[in-house]
């Protein structure tokens, strides 16, 4: 029987949901494709309650949670409707909607009895008229809408602004008073949403909810009025009809048709073009194809994209392939002594003008303010209101330059970007830059490229000089201004900022990329891939990188066919590289010499980088097939390439180096391992050094490394060192490894229950593999076979995991197949060392991403 107390009513924010078709869903997928989606909604679920401290009373297709606030009602709705999105798309079953009712009211809570609770009761009960009304508000809901009461529509609306620029692009709608069965009062009911994703339709009424409406509304009335307004109706439309126009949507594609430059001035037209476009994109609610998109369709037209002109005609046909809503065609030209630009809105299906627009100004210093008063006037004609433009907008010719020359410079550079030709780019930018030294863009631009090269301090430059103008630029781009200042910092964690951007601007392509790869990185595979999704829609130019992300994510989570299946999309979208993940899902298949041909492919002279990692995986499989000599030489020669490379890159191939040499028998000596620690230790003592954190990640893994060989008192002295420089740092990825090398050292101690207690808490999902492999260890040495045989026998299941780890360039992965391998589970610790020098089957060894975020992987970012 529960245990009543009796505690008085306490006010609390309710939140109900339904998954709308959880039957007919499990029915089409089947019950194995089903758990595993519900396995996925699950882990949703308790992230989002953790992230807004949601209080869970019941689950199974619908949720019932307690709040203390009612911001944190609304940020688990929204969130939970962005993540079934989400999970609708990585599971490939077409939308996922739910219904969800958020009320504030009184409630009665008591805890059942330990006895109720084993036998199925509810830890916690919840009671009181509250809860059968929010019940109401959430089956009155349309699939994928959220329904407020009169009572948390106030409260939630004025909390709203703590969401920032989220909460400012809230929708909010009235649906008038309804009655509810059960309920005596009328009650009015609220909707909210993202743009994009609410309905905001009025709901369908039932048995238990119909509205509240006056008699000449009801239906009887309004048949008779009908009739009569009918007539009346026909003759006025004919008489007042207006021109034809699109309902635009929010988030709706345009495609830019070519501008036409009636001026004669040739400094106009790429110039005009590229500012016309960035002040279309300052808007969160329309979006413009890119221009390598439209290169990528007009080859599918068999239209040659140097050659064809982007006029009503063919800019309607790409709209048509691409299923943009309209095509806009921008004219510049000269009227008397005044410059005009003037835009036009095109229907691609009929090819009808629907609106026009233009202004006029007194010399070609004009055209940019010019930009800004059609584009604003457009955008609001689009669906945008003003007050959003008002608060979202920067003058264009502040937000980026307001020099023509310096314009034409930076579309020149971003089409060179475009076709991935990077020294022209970097020139281009350049040019911009001398023009304008406070082109912020263009800073950007020049950051990526160098970040991508391995040029940090020159990225670092150019980040610290568009940061100096960020309070210029339009609010998307301060955000990723932000982004890019993390990013180049010590201490990384531009993860957040990346999340923030994505889900603010849910079609920044270039952030959903970054965002996915991070994700990669803390092993929050499921998220990972569905970031990479979104970044790979249709209409991203290079949606073939974050293709290769998601097919990483599919090889962590064990499923190397679709990781293949993604990679032959990645191919076909572009040339981004992918020759490493393909070799781990192949390796992961047991295609063992596919994925060996496919790594000694790998041309030095062609991608110095990516051949140092193909040697890397290379080495990881001859050390599976007991190859020792060859994977020692694989390994030196890859060392010596990386001598001549970016120090940082040298740093990490030493040390791969000395990995491979442990585990091929031939362990490097105390003194080698101890100039390998100075080097590392000589280059953090810049403190301002960016991505510091991955040389901190790599000096743990060193410390590591001494404790498997043997040279614990050595790395007991590191590990000194390394806390409070970690510590500093506050990074996740290394946070993990410190508390591997911390448990190791304990276990190495004889401190075994305080280095399980210290390993237990990572083994979250998100755990690096060799938290795994040091519990085995503790296991071992405990004399707990079982407990041996558990961690071994989870090694062997997430083989992916192994291959997918890629936490500072994936630097543990030749640790990770050779400690992961059952083989190392054996015997004594010096048996365990033999083992590992003469492992007798072939490992499934990871691939290393070349570079780090989409700007790592050898392109720059958006």
């Amino acid at each position: 029987m529960p245990q009543h107390h009796a505690d008085a009513p306490e006010l609390r924010t309710l939140l109900l949901t339904d998954l709308s078709d959880s039957t007919a869903l499990v029915e089409s997928l089947g019950d194995g494709a089903a758990a595993e989606l519900f396995r996925d909604h699950d882990r949703l679920v308790l992230e989002l309650q953790q992230r807004w401290r949601g209080r869970l009373i019941d689950r199974s297709d619908g949720l019932l949670l307690l709040f203390e606030r009612p911001l944190d009602g609304l940020g688990f709705a929204l969130d939970y409707r962005r993540g079934l999105d989400a999970l609708g798309h990585a599971h490939r079953t077409g939308p996922l909607l739910a219904r969800a009712g958020l009320h504030v009211g009184e409630v009665l809570l008591w805890r059942n009895s330990d006895e109720a609770v084993s036998v199925g009761a509810k830890p916690v009960e919840v009671e009181g008229l509250a809860k059968p009304f929010t019940a109401r508000l959430m089956h009155l809901a349309r699939p994928g809408q959220i329904l407020l009461s009169s009572v948390a529509e106030p409260l939630v609306r004025r909390a709203a602004r703590e969401l920032g620029e989220r909460g400012e692009a809230l929708q909010w709608r009235s649906h008038g008073r309804w009655h509810f069965k059960g309920v005596p009062q009328v009650q009015e009911v609220h909707e909210v949403g993202e743009p994009g994703l609410a309905p905001l339709r009025m709901p369908r009424g039932d048995g238990k909810a119909r509205r509240d409406l006056p008699v000449w509304r009801r239906p009887l009335a309004l048949a008779a009025e009908a009739v009569l307004v009918a007539g009346v109706a026909v003759g006025v439309w004919f008489m007042t009809r207006p021109e034809p126009a699109i309902a635009f949507s929010e988030r709706d594609w345009v495609v830019l048709g070519d501008l036409r430059n009636l001026t004669g001035r040739s400094v106009l037209d790429d110039s005009l073009e590229q500012a016309f476009r960035i002040s279309l994109e300052q808007s969160r609610h329309v979006n413009v194809l890119s221009d390598l998109k439209v290169q990528q369709t007009l080859r599918q037209m068999r239209l040659d994209p140097q050659e064809a002109e982007l006029d009503r005609w063919v800019a309607s046909h790409v709209a048509a392939r691409e299923g943009a809503r309209a095509v806009i065609l921008p004219t510049v030209s000269e009227v008397g002594n005044n410059v005009q630009f003037s835009v036009e809105v095109i229907d691609p299906v009929t090819l009808d003008t629907v609106y026009s627009e233009r202004a006029t100004g007194a010399g070609l210093e004009s055209v940019l303010d010019s930009i800004d008063k059609v584009t604003a006037r457009l955008r609001g004609n689009l669906g945008e209101a003003m007050a959003s433009i008002q608060q979202s907008s920067t003058p264009l010719p502040d937000a980026t330059t307001s020099d023509l020359e310096a314009m034409r410079a930076y579309a020149l550079a971003e089409i060179a970007m475009g076709r991935q030709r990077l020294d022209d780019a970097r020139g281009l930018y350049g040019s911009a830059i001398r023009i304008d030294p406070k082109f912020a863009r263009a800073h950007l631009g020049l950051a990526s490229i160098a970040w991508a090269l391995e040029e940090t301090e020159v990225a670092r430059r150019h980040v610290a000089d568009a940061v100096r103008v960020r309070d210029t630029l339009t609010s998307r781009d301060r955000l990723q201004v932000d982004a890019w200042q993390a990013e180049v910092s010590p201490g990384g964690g531009s993860l957040v900022h990346w999340l923030t951007l994505a889900r603010l601007y849910p079609d920044h392509f270039g952030a959903q990329s970054n965002a996915s790869w991070y994700l990669l990185m803390e092993a929050r595979f499921d998220e990972a891939a569905t970031h990479a999704i979104s970044a790979a829609a249709a209409q991203s130019p290079r949606r073939s990188y974050p293709l290769v992300h998601l097919a990483r994510a599919y090889v962590a989570l064990g499923r190397p066919d679709d990781a293949i299946q993604a990679l032959e999309e990645a191919q076909q979208a572009g040339n981004a590289p992918s020759v490493l993940t393909r070799s781990e899902a192949l390796l992961l298949l047991g295609r063992d010499g596919e994925a060996i041909a496919l790594l000694e492919a790998v041309k030095a002279e062609e991608s110095p980088i990516m051949w140092l990692h193909a040697q890397r995986t290379l080495a990881s499989i001859a050390l599976g097939q007991g190859d020792h000599e060859r994977a020692v030489r694989l390994s030196e020669r890859a060392r010596a390439q990386a001598a001549s490379m970016q120090p940082a890159v040298a740093r990490h191939y030493a040390l791969v180096d000395a990995i491979v040499r442990s585990a091929a028998g031939t362990r490097p000596s105390a003194a080698e391992l101890s100039a390998l620690e100075r080097s590392f230790r000589t280059a953090m003592a810049d403190r301002e050094m960016p991505a510091r954190y991955e040389d901190l990640f790599r000096y743990a893994l060193l410390t590591y490394l001494a404790q498997q060989d043997g040279h614990a008192g050595l790395a007991a002295g590191w590990l000194r060192w390394l806390e409070p420089e970690a510590a500093g740092a506050k990074n996740r990825i290394v946070d993990k490894m410190l508390v591997v090398v911390r448990a190791n050292q304990l276990r190495l101690e004889g401190r075994l229950e305080e280095a399980g207690e210290m390993l237990l808490p990572q083994m979250d999902g998100t755990e690096l593999v060799q938290v795994r492999v040091v519990m085995r260890e503790v296991e071992r040495d405990r004399g707990n076979l079982e407990g041996v045989q558990a961690q071994q026998r989870w090694l062997d299941e997430n083989q992916g995991r192994v291959l997918a780890e890629v936490a500072a360039s994936q630097v543990m992965q030749v640790m990770n197949v050779v400690e992961a391998a059952p083989a190392a589970a054996a015997g004594t610790a010096e048996s365990r060392r033999n083992a590992r020098a003469g492992l007798a089957r072939t490992l499934r060894p990871a691939g290393l991403t070349p570079c780090r975020g989409t700007a790592r992987s050898c392109l720059p970012r958006s």
